[in-house]
């Protein structure tokens, strides 16, 4: 990225008095902050044949920047084969400059790849601040080598927002330079 553009966590900490002033809040620390991002992958797949789990959980290693563990089936489910213990997909949890590196990399390389895009949705908060998506292949990031890859596999993305309500942090988003979709 060049010096020119500021990064996410330069622009987090220009924006964050607008905001702060914008809905009322006078305590820097009562504001909305960015605690971390979690990455998850499911792969249904992985029941019948298990080496899918090893090249998933290799991609989200390299999405990520850091080794993603392995998740387990907590209960068993007869009408999709599973068992306690089988394992079914891979998660990361980022914070920190990983964490900001990787928003970056999802906000200015990552999104603008997605085919035929018109702007994120505007609905994935949960009512508490955080934001989720989905991508529906992870071969949107450009550490994932296109002649090795053998499926394409969906990612989500969740963002958690501490101190925060919807309203607030997609205004944070938005400042962020998240793309929305205007309704």
């Amino acid at each position: 990225m060049s010096t020119l553009q500021k990064t996410s966590k330069q622009l987090y900490a220009e924006v964050l008095p607008d905001i702060l002033k914008q809905h009322g809040i006078t305590n820097r620390m009562a504001g909305p902050r960015i605690d971390k991002v979690c990455l998850s992958m499911g792969v249904g797949r992985a029941v019948a044949d298990g080496q899918i789990l090893n090249v998933v959980s290799e991609h989200l290693s390299l999405i990520a920047g850091q080794k993603a563990t392995v998740t387990k089936a907590k209960k068993a489910v007869a009408n999709f084969r599973t068992r306690i213990g089988v394992k079914l997909g891979a998660r990361v949890t980022l914070r920190g400059e990983r964490m900001w590196s990787f928003l970056d990399k999802l906000i200015h390389l990552a999104v603008p790849r997605i085919k035929d895009f018109r702007g994120l949705s505007p609905k994935g908060f949960d009512g508490k601040g955080n934001y989720n998506m989905g991508l529906r292949e992870q071969a949107l990031f450009h550490e994932i080598v296109l002649d090795k890859l053998e499926h394409n596999q969906g990612l989500n993305i969740t963002i958690c927002i501490r101190n925060s309500n919807d309203v607030v942090s997609k205004d944070l988003l938005k400042a962020l330079r998240m793309p929305f979709r205007e309704k």
